[in-house]
């Protein structure tokens, strides 16, 4: 039991750092585009202020407020610590990672960047101590309409990514590939991670039977 602990906990944290990284190399690379999410916190962040992390934190303030009303229950203690810490390593991120002036080291950013947020959101969604806000409602989203997890995830990634447009948020064609591909990489990585969770842990983890 406390192996299985360990292990939830060092996926939860591991998960949400590559999460994060993931993020922030996409933004480095945003000559090609951004995530849908990030379209709309850098339309805020230069619109009204403050730092993208921070305004990823507001976002999911307000989407665990919605969720806490809407099922009349309190978040889990991981929702709310991953709201703060992808916050917090994004702006950590964006800080340490210098700007790239070449188009070909942009694509590269945000080519790996793309391919590390789907990995570390699989990761921690694994670890079952609380998914963050975004993916929480994406699971509430799965589990309330019976959709599968990349069908549930493309339709937010394009329904955010329409907001953040109107809100003056920067996109390009790595937007789009975002938000049609992202949930296949996120569900792929449900699965990935889960059978690794499993023989490392010894305990199961299913957390969504993935379609």
């Amino acid at each position: 039991m406390k192996e299985a602990f360990f292990w939830r906990w060092l996926f939860f944290i591991v998960g949400i750092i590559i999460l994060s990284l993931g993020i922030s190399l996409t933004i480095k690379g945003q000559i090609v585009g951004v995530g849908s999410w990030d379209v709309l916190h850098i339309g805020l962040a230069q619109s009204i202020g403050l730092t993208i992390g921070i305004w990823s934190i507001i976002i999911g303030v307000a989407i665990i407020a919605f969720d806490s009303i809407l099922n009349k229950r309190w978040p889990l203690v991981g929702t709310v610590l991953d709201m703060l810490l992808a916050g917090i390593f994004i702006d950590i991120f964006n800080f340490l990672i210098p700007t790239f002036n070449s188009v070909w080291m942009q694509f590269f950013a945000f080519v790996s960047g793309f391919f590390l947020l789907g990995i570390g959101c699989g990761m921690y969604i694994v670890a079952n101590l609380g998914a963050g806000p975004r993916d929480m409602l994406m699971l509430f989203i799965v589990h309330r309409f019976n959709w599968s997890v990349t069908f549930a995830r493309t339709t937010m990634e394009v329904s955010v990514a329409l907001l953040g447009f109107l809100l003056g948020g920067p996109v390009g064609i790595g937007t789009v590939l975002m938000a049609l591909c992202l949930g296949p990489i996120v569900q792929f990585a449900i699965k990935w991670n889960e059978k690794i969770f499993t023989r490392l842990s010894g305990v199961e983890s299913t957390i969504l039977k993935a379609k």
